[in-house]
């Protein structure tokens, strides 16, 4: 089901793609999706305010496992989106996954299988993914 769920989309933005076919286009589009979502999420802070950052160093202790690393490790975030902004950066990321299909279909890739291949790396390397 969910590898039909993820087909349909990616074919539904291939039907819907028709000004952008360049792969430059596209590319450029990815770029300009996610700084519009981080721009949702800013605007979240600096002009609704329903949430906050707090940036500061991670201090995890000397002896910490990694199991119990995630106890000392913070978002950084303080509070919740409000309907009105979770709203608005919900529509920013769902942009933003319109174009990341849209490479796909003019890479011949299957967005599925990236998933799929990701939650892989994700269960064999676990903490130490990307990280």
């Amino acid at each position: 089901m969910k590898d039909l769920i993820c087909a349909e989309f990616q074919d539904s933005v291939g039907r819907c793609l028709l000004r952008h076919r360049s792969v430059l286009d596209v590319l450029s589009k990815i770029q300009e999706a996610s700084a519009r979502t981080n721009r949702a999420v800013v605007k979240s802070v600096t002009c609704c305010g329903c949430i906050e950052i707090q940036g500061q160093k991670q201090r995890i202790p000397a002896n910490t496992s990694i199991d119990e690393a995630d106890n000392f490790l913070s978002t950084h975030l303080d509070g919740k989106l409000c309907p009105s902004c979770r709203e608005q950066v919900e529509t920013e990321i769902g942009t933003l996954l319109f174009y990341l299909a849209g490479l796909c279909n003019l890479l011949d890739i299957s967005l599925y299988d990236v998933l799929l291949q990701e939650k892989k790396k994700l269960y064999a390397l676990g903490p130490f993914n990307l990280s």
